[in-house]
């Protein structure tokens, strides 16, 4: 039986195009650092500071903390301008996959590499609440984002779940999957973003599906077979 899932936002539940990413690769090419397409792939989804100070001293540049806090607001204007001009969309079946799991009983929470200032009005545009979501965690809320099981556990306490092994931790990059095991929670990878396959697989996810839409048929797959 699960009793929480915590959803990845980005490339998981929301369609932005690779706006993540493209911002990402701006700040840290502004920095004057080079950016590979696979150290891109692997800081995504941790948080965003961490992830541009590493993708810095990657690509040649040994940023100072200032230098970093500038890049990561030029990240957030690139962002805010991005999803002005071509507002994100939710994933196919991801609402619906939502009011599925609600419905059963089980908590949905969204946790995030955005702090609460991108998170906010992104939600907002969506019509997302606490209609549909029963908590939201962002790296605000932590002190370490992915790959650590920080906002996993915070996802936990404000849903009132206790056991992590009732926990599914879903999301479509490596460091998402990485925190769902570093959590002990059922660690899903999807394949609606822009990590590949092996990337993704690689990780060792305990599943990996093309979309959280396939996600309530495993869960009723799973429950049948503890039954049977």
């Amino acid at each position: 039986m699960i009793d929480l899932v915590a959803f990845d936002i980005a490339g998981t539940t929301v369609d932005d195009g690779g706006a993540v990413y493209d911002a990402l690769r701006q700040c840290v090419e502004e920095l004057g650092a080079t950016v590979a397409a696979a150290d891109l792939q692997h800081w995504m989804g941790t948080d965003k500071v961490t992830a541009i100070t590493r993708l810095a001293r990657l690509g040649g540049v040994e940023a100072d903390e200032d230098a970093v806090l500038a890049a990561f607001e030029r990240f957030r204007e690139i962002l805010r301008e991005t999803y002005a001009a071509h507002p994100p969309q939710p994933i196919d079946g991801v609402v619906a996959t939502f009011t599925a799991l609600r419905a059963r009983g089980i908590k949905v929470a969204l946790t995030t590499g955005f702090d609460r200032a991108v998170v906010e009005p992104l939600l907002a545009s969506l019509g997302w609440d606490e209609t549909l979501l029963d908590a939201v965690v962002t790296t605000d809320d932590v002190l370490a984002g992915r790959p650590a099981p920080y906002m996993i556990f915070r996802a936990m306490e404000r849903c009132g779940v206790e056991d992590v092994s009732r926990v599914v931790a879903i999301g479509d990059t490596a460091v998402d999957v990485q925190a769902g095991r570093h959590a002990g929670a059922v660690a899903i990878g999807v394949l609606t973003g822009q990590t590949g396959r092996a990337l993704l697989a690689a990780a060792e996810p305990d599943h990996l599906l093309p979309s959280v839409a396939d996600l309530p048929e495993l869960l009723t797959r799973a429950e049948a077979s503890r039954s049977a």
